[in-house]
């Protein structure tokens, strides 16, 4: 039948806080109430935790799950970074390499509280197969995870250090959009849909011309897609727009038609008020990534001010070979105490960052999702707080987000499929995960 949940200190409903029971039937919410009758049912006891929404992360690179704490990438700035760590090993990973580094990644993302993943996939070539791209999707279905593929490409070498360090011929834009064609047997639109394809060139600046963007721009919108990149992370991409365009970074996305309702950027560190002004005016998102923002010595993205001027603000990990982390739970908590940090302590409030994390990014890849309200997606996660570092917290519905890591998922729920139940996976045996990791990233290390 599905899940009757009582019994939790807490439900985060919205912006307030609900004392009740949920019920959950055929992937969705179906009822919230008091005292709800079993009717065949199964009890899951909530006692000792509070139940938020599944955080939904909307930018991330689960191929950089193997490669955290790289040495030659210790304390490396973005370019420098990317041609020590990333790009230096990518060509070379394997669809099974691809799967279970993915499968890692997802696993870190549940147990922080994520129930869905827009993963930034920039694994593509020329000479590219699809059995990389397979294995990501494979993954995300073995995991029970909500999936949107952000498919990236590069149609140029361009001007940044990373990519010009592989020394591989780029996609055409034909073969991108050949490609991502067979990607979209996997897009399916519906709002409570398990997997869907956005369109993610990996830099508007750096990787295509102005021409292929508008293409790909046509594209996205004639299928209905959504459109993702990298912009702004480091103040490279403006002095490189204004270099070869003659005009800002975000100027130039409005000229290629990639600034829009459909379009989020991830990062945005370096903005000012002329770009955040377009950004808003043309409702375009952001994905802020506080963690490898701090990691990569970038700076801190003016999310507040984003969000105060309409900009829609979500959380994304971005990949854990620039964070060390894979977990959504962090972000929240970081970027609780940053902007507090910038901007005094009664800037940002934690239902304000808790939106961020949850319902603006389910909103944003158009997933209906993100909220604990009948009729959306039962996409719910069971925090412990009776542990001994959230115990004694006076606000126990935020314990999770004011006290971050280390923290206790009892349960996860995805589509009402517990991935989580009882703190142990019920998808995947991460002793043996592990284990097929280091034998298999043995084998990957041999050839570099």
């Amino acid at each position: 039948m599905g899940y009757v949940i009582k019994n939790s200190e807490s439900i985060l409903l919205n912006d307030t806080v609900y004392k009740g029971d949920i019920r959950i039937r055929e992937g969705v919410i179906s009822e919230l109430g008091q005292d709800l009758p079993i009717q065949g049912d199964e009890l899951i006891d909530a006692r000792g935790c509070v139940i938020y929404p599944g955080l939904v992360n909307t930018h991330h690179h689960l191929a950089q799950s193997v490669l955290k704490g790289v040495p030659e990438g210790l304390n490396k700035g973005l370019g420098e970074w990317l041609a020590a760590v990333p790009y230096r090993f990518w060509p070379k990973i394997s669809p099974r390499l691809m799967y279970l580094a993915a499968k890692l990644g997802l696993y870190e993302l549940q147990f922080s509280g994520a129930t869905t993943c827009a993963d930034h996939h920039y694994l593509y070539h020329y000479q590219s197969t699809p059995e990389i791209e397979g294995a990501l999707w494979c993954a995300a279905r073995d995991m029970g995870m909500r999936f949107m593929l952000c498919r990236g490409s590069a149609t140029s070498l361009g001007s940044h250090k990373g990519v010009q360090s592989m020394q591989l011929e780029p996609e055409t834009p034909e073969l991108v959009m050949q490609r991502i064609e067979r990607s979209l047997n996997f897009h399916d639109p519906d709002p409570l849909s398990m997997s869907r394809v956005c369109m993610a060139p990996t830099s508007l600046i750096h990787s295509c011309e102005p021409a292929h963007l508008k293409e790909f721009a046509q594209f996205a919108r004639q299928h209905q897609l959504k459109m993702h990149s990298h912009l702004l992370e480091v103040n490279f991409d403006e002095e490189q727009s204004q270099s070869k365009y003659g005009m800002s970074a975000v100027e130039y996305a409005a000229s290629c038609d990639w600034l829009g309702e459909d379009v989020w950027f991830a990062h945005m560190v370096h903005t000012d008020k002329h770009a955040r002004a377009l950004l808003a005016e043309s409702n375009t998102s952001i994905s802020h990534c506080p963690t490898s923002n701090c990691r990569l010595g970038s700076g801190i993205a003016e999310a507040l001010d984003m969000d105060s001027t309409g900009i829609k603000v979500t959380m994304g990990v971005d990949g854990s070979a620039s964070s060390e982390s894979g977990s959504m739970l962090q972000e929240l908590n970081l970027a609780w105490l940053l902007h507090r940090s910038q901007h005094g302590a009664d800037a940002i409030k934690l239902n304000q960052v808790m939106d961020w994390g949850s319902k603006h990014g389910a909103d944003l890849l158009g997933f209906k999702s993100g909220r604990i309200e009948v009729g959306y997606a039962a996409d719910l996660v069971l925090y412990r707080i009776d542990s001994p570092r959230m115990a004694m917290v006076h606000s126990p519905e935020w314990a999770p987000v004011l006290c971050g890591e280390p923290a206790t998922v009892e349960y996860s729920f995805i589509q009402g499929r517990p991935v989580i139940a009882k703190q142990e996976s019920t998808v995947v045996d991460i002793h043996q995960l592990i284990s097929d990791l280091r034998q298999e990233m043995a084998r990957f290390m041999a050839t570099i």
